[in-house]
């Protein structure tokens, strides 16, 4: 039951499928203003929830109660099946698919359903040459230059060419004698920062 003809109406939205509220930063939609609302702390930086055990902070109070059941060990979704426990529903549901055998989530490229989104997202950026995953498809292009020999980034210095804008920006260095990483103990500085690791081991004792 609902107290006013407005209540009904947001609720409605529900079924509806309507996002009247928009935010000014992304254009992405909600249905609800509090919804927005709390969307909008992700461009501003706002986490006004606080962990009172370890201080870490949340954009909004879900999840800040999800976060506690790590402290308290309270896990209160259980497996029928297998007698497994987990803290939130969303674990439950996926391991209630594994005993059922659905797999919802298909892959577009392949044709290879999983059974969550996590899983269907790892395996669309694998590499399919050496099974190393990636967190986008950015980056699994970058990546595959290294298989493929192709080394599309060239300094404009010297025409000396690269598989990846990191390694070009680190050769660079080699032209202009920019040192950008010091040593915190001696302050002595290095072109790479693969140098520099090696060298604090000189302060650590530590043999490579």
């Amino acid at each position: 039951m609902f107290s006013c003809s407005n209540s009904l109406k947001v609720h409605h939205r529900v079924h509806t499928g309507e996002r009247p509220y928009r935010c000014d930063l992304c254009d992405k939609m909600f249905s609800f203003s509090n919804t927005l609302k709390v969307h909008q702390r992700v461009h501003t930086g706002e986490r006004p929830y606080r962990c009172c055990v370890c201080d870490k902070t949340f954009t909004n109070s879900g999840s800040l109660k999800l976060h506690q059941r790590v402290h308290t060990e309270k896990r209160p979704y259980h497996c029928d099946v297998c007698n497994k426990t987990y803290r939130v529903t969303g674990s439950l549901k996926v391991q209630q698919r594994v005993h059922a055998g659905e797999l919802p989530y298909c892959c577009n490229v392949r044709n290879k359903t999983y059974s969550d989104t996590g899983s269907l997202k790892v395996h669309s950026y694998r590499c399919e040459l050496c099974n190393r995953t990636f967190s986008d498809t950015g980056s699994l292009n970058i990546h595959q230059y290294i298989h493929n020999g192709e080394r599309p980034y060239r300094c404009d210095l010297c025409n000396r060419t690269f598989n990846s804008t990191s390694d070009l920006k680190e050769h660079k260095l080699s032209h202009t004698g920019e040192r950008p990483y010091p040593c915190e103990v001696c302050y002595k500085t290095f072109k790479h920062q693969g140098s520099l690791k090696v060298h604090q081991l000189v302060h650590t004792g530590e043999h490579p």
